[in-house]
């Protein structure tokens, strides 16, 4: 059977506090974006294995999070037949689009619903956390307001679908956890992210924002570049995905972007 994974993009992000556990609190809005990977799983008579294709993978395959997903559910499942697991990457990885976690709860999902495991929804979502903060909101495919590491998930009413948004993803990989030691945490008075998106999508640029993109855009000017030129041409919101290096812009209609972007940079539209 396969499935198909779909990322993300951030509307805000505040990382509040460090916690006692070294993670952050955070409140961001996570929103489902029609970019996907694909995942077939096909149960084997023999040793199962993975294997992947397209976009490069990196990392040892043992730490692939989509096989930690499939072994995180055989530990429980100890009748859970060995399976062939394969993976057509076309979300760039390191983008700040959360396409390994989205892989990951697609495996979830898909087992559960292959052989049958009962498992319900509020379960998928605590596995899916074990897996990675933002793993629990891929459970599902609807706007989710997310606090604490990510995982705490409220559905949002918003809807974007008569908007073009337009990724460009400019091939930097940014670390996760050195984007995190570059902030400079500090007290917060921003209205609540849920009352800034009820307001029209042409007052977000000055409230909606996303507390990576001071010290990113410092590191790497090219990303700050990329938000400035979707807002010349015309973007309603323009922000950095997650702790990037993808950007994206909300337009009101698809319009011909033709700035000129080195090759190397990936555009998509959803």
């Amino acid at each position: 059977m396969v499935i198909f994974p779909h990322c993300k993009i951030n509307l805000g992000l505040r990382i509040l506090d460090k916690r006692a556990d070294g993670f952050h609190n955070i409140e961001t809005i996570f929103y489902p974006i029609n970019w996907r990977d694909v995942v077939e799983i096909i149960p084997s008579t023999t040793t199962g294995r993975f294997s992947s294709s397209g976009i490069k993978v990196d990392g040892n395959e043992t730490s692939n999070l989509c096989l930690k997903a499939y072994h995180l559910l055989k530990k429980d499942f100890p009748l859970l037949p060995e399976c062939n697991i394969h993976l057509h990457k076309n979300i760039p990885i390191g983008a700040g689009l959360g396409g390994g976690s989205s892989d990951a709860s697609a495996v979830l999902s898909l087992l559960n619903s292959m052989f049958n495991l009962g498992i319900s929804l509020s379960q998928l979502e605590t596995y899916a956390a074990i897996l990675g903060s933002d793993c629990p909101f891929f459970i599902h495919s609807t706007p989710m307001l997310a606090k604490g590491k990510g995982e705490i998930l409220s559905p949002i009413n918003l809807a974007l679908s008569h908007y073009s948004i337009l990724l460009i993803n400019p091939s930097i990989h940014i670390n996760t956890g050195w984007a995190f030691s570059q902030l400079n945490l500090k007290e917060k008075k921003n209205n609540p992210l849920e009352d800034i998106i009820n307001q029209p999508i042409d007052t977000w640029q000055k409230a909606l924002m996303n507390d990576f993109e001071l010290p990113i855009f410092e590191s790497y000017p090219a990303i700050k570049e990329i938000k400035q030129q979707l807002i010349d041409a015309g973007a309603l919101y323009a922000a950095m995905s997650g702790s990037g290096s993808s950007v994206f812009g909300i337009f009101e209609k698809k319009i011909e972007f033709r700035e000129k972007l080195p090759s190397s940079y990936v555009l998509h539209w959803s």
